[in-house]
């Protein structure tokens, strides 16, 4: 069908129809191709892969990495302190919480990094706020309007055949890869997608109306889209591992099985939370780190069966840590700083960073040792190979706790 005047109710039928969440502003085939042909910086180490673990809600960091050596912990939590003996030592002085016991031999295989005293200057201590800052690399008192990213894939674009930069999967928002022009599939239920991608067919329209005219190409790429990840989904092969029934383990099942087949795709981001334990958080606190553990295990799993442990890194964030002493409702309010892990077959296991002071305060909180985006720094240089980037009014090193 060929017209220059498109009514109203085909433009609506052509947008509705899509089987998934594409979320990007304009973009064009034709001009992301020309883009990535010119670019070769970081080209060896494209096609690795960022699982990111948003932590949502803002994790205890004191009772996840514990300083169970330290008085000064136990002195400000009375209630919630862990015990000493129930800490799974890493070292004399620190520990992890019971619930994350089985990534202990990925600790003792030196496949592992826990990076200490995580924050920024200045820092805010409202959820929405504060994630919106981790989410887009900016400095506490400047707001961005695109993910950490998205900008830098704007700046090192994808070659052509990649399918999107990002795949979201459970409830989380797109966060680090919001904006600009992303590529970024929401994805909650493979069956339901594979239901509704065949269902999808390119219209042969064509159109002089500008705003029908870009519907339309996003169907077109949506389109494209929806049928190369139906055929490598259904071509994946099977695994073998049996993932935690839980929603967290769901969305690694689906991660994993994305990287399985080997849908071209640099970033997976998965949700876990809420950790906004304001009250009783023993019992869920304790829930959360078990689901946290045993899910990345069985991931781990996976990659190995697939034998790419090593082209996979998981990176967990989180938009604050909680406060040092705990509150009268035996839980923790929103604080700052916060440890956070690397894990993969190319991360260099152990401790990184400096562990903040239980004494030197600021207004109660932890003052941070290292500013998050030496993380982001760490995935850009480390991971991907690619250059220097500066993030907010700044550039920030690399954490060496990545070979290869």
């Amino acid at each position: 069908m060929t017209t220059s005047g498109v009514s109203r109710r085909t433009c609506l039928q052509a947008a509705m129809a899509l089987p998934f969440l594409l979320l990007r502003p304009a973009w064009s085939l034709r001009a992301w191709a020309a883009e990535a042909n010119a670019v070769t910086a970081g080209s060896r180490n494209r096609d690795r892969i960022l699982l990111l673990v948003e932590l949502h809600g803002g994790n205890d960091g004191l009772n996840t990495f514990i300083p169970y050596e330290d008085a000064a912990y136990y002195r400000a939590r009375p209630q919630l302190a862990i015990p000493r003996d129930q800490v799974r030592q890493l070292t004399p002085r620190f520990g992890l919480h019971p619930a994350l016991s089985p990534l202990m031999p990925l600790w003792e295989g030196k496949e592992l990094a826990w990076v200490q005293g995580i924050g920024y200057p200045r820092p805010n201590r409202s959820h929405f706020r504060s994630i919106e800052i981790w989410d887009t690399a900016s400095d506490s008192e400047q707001v961005l309007d695109k993910g950490w990213l998205t900008g830098l894939f704007e700046q090192f674009p994808l070659p052509a055949r990649f399918t999107a930069e990002g795949i979201l999967l459970g409830k989380g928002d797109a966060g680090p890869l919001s904006g600009g022009k992303a590529r970024t599939i929401a994805l909650h239920d493979p069956a339901q997608f594979l239901h509704q991608a065949a269902a999808v067919a390119p219209l042969s329209v064509s159109t002089t109306n500008r705003a029908l005219a870009h519907i339309l190409e996003v169907r077109r790429e949506i389109s494209q889209a929806a049928m190369d990840l139906q055929g490598r989904i259904q071509q994946a092969p099977h695994l073998s591992i049996d993932f935690p029934a839980n929603k967290f383990g769901k969305q690694l099942e689906v991660a994993a099985r994305l990287i399985a087949a080997q849908v071209p795709v640099s970033v997976i981001k998965v949700t876990q939370g809420s950790f906004d334990t304001h009250a009783g958080q023993l019992t869920a606190h304790h829930r959360l780190l078990e689901e946290l553990a045993q899910g990345l295990v069985a991931f781990r799993a996976a990659m190995e069966q697939l034998r790419l442990w090593k082209e996979v890194l998981v990176m967990t964030y989180s938009e604050f840590g909680r406060r040092v002493g705990e509150n009268a409702s035996h839980g923790t309010d929103h604080g700052t700083a916060a440890p956070h892990l690397l894990m993969g077959g190319r991360v260099k296991g152990g401790l990184y960073g400096t562990s903040p002071s239980l004494i030197d305060l600021q207004q109660g909180d932890l003052k941070h040792t290292l500013d998050y985006r030496s993380l982001y720094a760490t995935v850009c240089e480390k991971w991907w190979g690619l250059p220097a980037v500066s993030f907010g009014t700044g550039r920030y090193p690399a954490v060496d706790c990545l070979a290869g």
